[in-house]
């Protein structure tokens, strides 16, 4: 059986010197980072920054995704269960620090502390992979999410304006699902075609983060059709405020978007190759409706480069 599993690696400058927080957990009496078990059906990004909370008491916002780790745990039979653990960077953004689920300390310690202290060697590659993040100037990001909206009624079985046109049953399940997701990234601006499918997509996430939607009749087919600079416009002001944004429109626009992003592909790095086949695959697909196209950037402006992508798909 397999067992998913997420957890973060909350990082900070202390007087210019990289730090970790890592746990110790009593019951095993072992030093490590802050990671749990999925709820059933949850995200692996959302259990990451949950599990974060539960065991140090710190809301997180992900940054850049790690190397996941996987070993064998035996089950309470006896028999071998394969443990699947995804871990991302994570910059502290509140919280009080207190332990509330299996944990009895937290510490911050700085990179050779930390690699001492870690009990198990499959916890260092993490570390070792934050470090030449940080060796890198590829650490300190800030996430520039792209969202197709959710499924909608057909447009064959809508009778009014298609602006108007609702989401469906499913759409508006993946509205919902979306909330923790975006909320997982710190998501603090919300762009927006102003149609009703896009609206009612990301609308969701805003009344439960209490922030303020942002629409935009450039980022709306009907606006992309009239000028088509209207869109990449709005995006190119997302990536000079360099804020933690949502810009959710349509498949015919997102083209446009994914061309500009791909032209800010890092590609002076190890793991640019697989950066640049998630980004393929989803620019290709012209997301998935529902899909959110998490890019980890970099700098703001012209200096604005993506040096991670995920595909948080429905």
């Amino acid at each position: 059986m397999r067992i998913p599993a997420a957890g973060t690696l909350p990082w900070r400058l202390r007087d210019g010197e990289l730090e970790v927080a890592l746990v110790h957990r009593p019951r095993y009496d072992d030093w490590s980072w802050a990671k749990g078990k999925l709820d059933p059906g949850e995200d692996w990004a959302v259990a990451a920054v949950r599990e974060t909370v539960e065991e140090t008491g710190l809301v997180v916002r992900l940054g850049p995704p790690l190397p996941e780790a996987r070993y064998t745990l035996l089950g309470r039979d006896g028999t071998p269960d394969d443990k699947v653990v995804r871990y991302w960077t994570a910059q502290v953004t509140g919280g009080d620090g207190h332990l509330v689920n299996e944990i009895d300390e937290v510490v911050w310690l700085d990179v050779p502390a930390a690699h001492t202290r870690l009990d198990y060697a499959r916890d260092r590659d993490q570390l070792l992979a934050l470090v030449r993040l940080h060796q890198t100037a590829r650490l300190d990001t800030w996430p520039l999410v792209l969202v197709r909206h959710a499924h909608a009624v057909a447009r064959g079985e809508w009778s009014g304006a298609d602006p108007l046109r609702p989401l469906s049953a499913e759409g508006e399940r993946r509205s919902a699902a979306l909330v923790p997701v975006l909320s997982a990234y710190g998501v603090s601006r919300v762009l927006t075609s102003p149609s009703e499918r896009c609206l009612r997509t990301v609308e969701p996430f805003t009344d439960a983060a209490g922030v303020r939607l942002r629409t935009r009749s450039g980022l709306s087919e009907e606006g992309f059709e009239a000028d088509p600079r209207t869109a990449p416009a709005h995006l190119g002001r997302l990536l000079e405020r360099g804020e933690p944004a949502v810009l959710c429109t349509h498949g015919p626009v997102l083209p446009s978007l994914l061309d500009d992003l791909e032209g800010r592909l890092d590609l002076d790095q190890p793991a640019s190759v697989e950066v640049i086949e998630e980004f393929v695959e989803a620019r290709d697909d012209r997301l998935a409706k529902g899909e959110a196209l998490v890019c980890h950037v970099v700098g703001v402006g012209d200096d604005a480069r993506v040096v991670a992508v995920e595909r948080h798909l429905p």
